[in-house]
């Protein structure tokens, strides 16, 4: 059960990291980040279910797993156009990476629990497993990235809730308790 909950960490973590990575705004750079984001987790996860790991094997899975980059260019493509391609580009983009290093993580948690190594995995199996999980991971990331927005704050927004904390203060709605532990609340994020 340790080895599930620290698994989970990996994914989870690895999975913001390919938000991120799929955010690079220029087009084929975003999917070599996100190439080396997954190949860092699956180095994590075989240390962790403790099965040897190549980088050459690990490419190879990732390659057949994610059936090339295909789908991950077009989204790249878009990131070149001027504008609305780059916005439509980095959001498409941004969920398909962290769906996809999802999918990847639970392949290998499946696999590795089943007393499985990098080296012996029934591809044709792994890629009915991995498009089911890539669907599940498009709301996994989606989630996390709604999540991360929601407890990261800039401080222009930080200061904008003080305001409106101060305000509803000020108008009675709030005591100064309250308003001091939402105040300090919200310093803290800065």
């Amino acid at each position: 059960m340790e080895n599930q909950q620290q698994a989970e960490k990996i994914i989870k973590e690895h999975v913001l990291w390919a938000l991120g990575a799929g955010l690079v705004p220029i087009p084929l750079i975003d999917v070599a980040a996100v190439t080396l984001v997954q190949l860092d987790m699956l180095k994590q996860l075989c240390r962790l279910y403790g099965k040897d790991y190549s980088d050459s094997e690990g490419k190879v899975l990732l390659s057949a797993l994610t059936g090339g980059t295909l789908a991950r260019l077009g989204a790249s493509a878009l990131k070149a156009l001027p504008g609305i391609g780059t916005l439509l580009g980095g959001v498409s983009m941004t969920i398909m990476s962290g769906a996809s290093t999802y999918a990847v993580g639970r392949v290998a948690i499946a696999h590795f629990t089943s007393g499985g190594n990098l080296f012996d995995l029934d591809l044709h199996s792994a890629k009915k497993v991995y498009e089911e999980e890539f669907e599940k991971g498009k709301t996994y990331a989606s989630n996390l990235e709604k999540e991360k927005k929601a407890t990261s704050s800039s401080p222009d927004d930080v200061i904008s809730k003080l305001e409106k904390l101060a305000q509803l203060k000020e108008k009675g709605v709030i005591t100064e308790e309250e308003f001091e532990v939402q105040k300090q609340k919200l310093l803290e994020r800065l």
